[in-house]
């Protein structure tokens, strides 16, 4: 899948989206048009970010990004895809601490403008490590990066995640907890297994996601550790870098209140995934970086918090990513891009890696 052409995302017109914000936008800036609309090259598979120039000589921004709710023509990958809420976690993030994320200038609940809910925000210039091709693959530009260059952008990346858990009150991030009881780990683990649910309505279920969850209920902390905001989808994937500096962190829609090491563990094994891809392919990759070692000590140095039951968080990451890349796969069978293979759980990518953590033989 992180080899074949990108699977198809939407059903919309980029130009058609364009004339119709015009008329919004004309609304609130009088005689403001939409320039230069187009979709991003990299990364993004649930809901829609178009980029444009704003066309005014008053206007304080130019240069936008548009968040738009998933088109439900395309087989979308997520239930619910709530803005306002991605919206407010933007801009409590902002307020409360000095990571930096784009700035949110208008949020439109009313569907009808575009045909769905949406917020504008200022846009972040600078590189994006990409999904497709990974960028453990060689030929881009952070593979091409120096040692030392690579060490500054994890060092930064890490730091981002010290400082979101250090500095966001933990009060603020309470809206974001799932509903139900018990803890929040709980009440996310719950959550994700309502989605996987969901997922497999109508069609094949997955006996290698089901044993996961099953290992996770056998294997519970014992001590889940404090709860505060994480950032759900944190990976150099959604960070727009300046050189080998954050300047803006990306995509909060898997926002949630739960234990920091949620954040963490995804870190860990998202690269991982691209790591084990590109091995699996016959090349070396990214052997020493982002290594789950590196990034549990430096984090540890940060906060004065060690990262606890990784093995778990590690796990549940690539659990939580086995369901939405199995989505992903029945969208590709919906839109005939993929053949139905006989057996679901081929449909996961990561499949060998996830049953060894099952078996408990990844990290040996």
């Amino acid at each position: 899948m992180a080899t074949a052409p990108r699977p198809r995302t939407s059903t919309r017109d980029p130009e058609e989206v364009g004339r119709r914000l015009t008329t919004w936008l004309d609304a609130r800036l009088p005689g403001a048009r939409v320039g230069s609309i187009r979709v991003p090259s990299s990364n993004g598979m649930s809901s829609e970010t178009l980029l444009f120039d704003i066309e005014h000589p008053d206007t304080p921004v130019r240069a936008c990004a548009l968040r738009l709710a998933a088109d439900p023509a395309a087989y979308t990958v997520f239930p619910v895809y709530d803005m306002a809420r991605q919206h407010r976690v933007m801009r409590l993030v902002a307020e409360h601490t000095d990571v930096p994320v784009p700035r949110v200038r208008w949020l439109e609940e009313d569907p009808g403008p575009l045909g769905a809910p949406f917020f504008v925000m200022d846009r972040a210039e600078g590189r994006v490590p990409p999904d497709v091709m990974p960028y453990t693959y060689e030929g881009n530009w952070l593979h091409a990066a120096t040692d030392a260059e690579r060490a500054r952008l994890q060092e930064n990346t890490v730091s981002v995640l010290a400082r979101l858990h250090d500095q966001f009150p933990c009060r603020e991030a309470e809206f974001l907890l799932p509903a139900g009881k018990g803890s929040p780990l709980r009440r996310h683990v719950e959550a994700q297994r309502a989605y996987y649910t969901w997922v497999v309505e109508g069609v094949p279920r997955s006996p290698l996601i089901e044993a996961a969850f099953d290992w996770l209920d056998a294997h519970w902390p014992d001590d889940e550790g404090p709860s505060g905001l994480v950032w759900g989808d944190a990976r150099i994937g959604n960070i727009v870098y300046d050189g080998f500096e954050a300047a803006a962190v990306l995509d909060w829609e898997m926002a949630a209140c739960g234990p920091r090491e949620l954040d963490l563990g995804w870190t860990v094994y998202l690269h991982r995934f691209f790591q084990d891809l590109t091995v699996s392919f016959g090349q070396l990759g990214l052997p020493d970086f982002l290594r789950r070692e590196d990034i549990e000590r430096r984090y540890a140095e940060l906060t004065g918090h060690t990262p606890r039951h990784m093995e778990f968080h590690t796990l549940y990451a690539a659990l939580r990513h086995a369901v939405v890349m199995l989505r992903i796969a029945y969208r590709q069978l919906h839109f005939g891009e993929v053949e139905p293979p006989a057996d679901p759980d081929a449909l996961i990518l990561h499949r060998a890696s996830l049953e060894a953590m099952v078996r408990g033989t990844y990290w040996s």
